[in-house]
């Protein structure tokens, strides 16, 4: 079973999006047995379910903090945002590449903004929603 969770794009920041390459097209989340996957115009975070820890829904979002893609200095963590309503943060076990290319920079947690994140949180296990 594979399923692909798309990301809510609010209508303010498509412009601004779509010039880092980051449209519906080529933004969205894939679940299925073994790996989570996301993409987010050029950039993709890869791992195996099983280093999915917990998630937690979040937002809204004040849109200097979510909109884009952004590195959290507090834990490192990396969030793609498209939408300030609401997102999910996905933790994990060992830390994944997403950011930067190569294995220097690497993430505790990711925070998605997808259309329905209590849906993927349903998907991932629901653990801390």
């Amino acid at each position: 079973m594979s399923r692909r969770f798309p990301f809510r794009f609010d209508p303010t920041f498509r412009p601004v999006l779509a010039l880092l390459g980051v449209r519906p097209e080529t933004a969205w989340v894939a679940v299925d047995e073994e790996r989570l996957v996301v993409r987010f115009g050029p950039w993709r975070l890869a791992t195996a379910r099983e280093n999915v820890t917990g998630v937690e829904r979040g937002g809204p979002y004040r849109w200097w903090r979510v909109i884009g893609p952004h590195l959290s200095l507090v834990d490192a963590g990396v969030t793609f945002g498209s939408s300030t309503a609401a997102g999910l943060c996905v933790r994990f076990r060992t830390p994944v590449p997403a950011l930067a290319p190569g294995r220097w920079l690497r993430h505790r947690a990711v925070t998605i903004t997808v259309t329905d994140p209590d849906d993927l949180a349903g998907v991932l296990g629901g653990a801390g929603r």
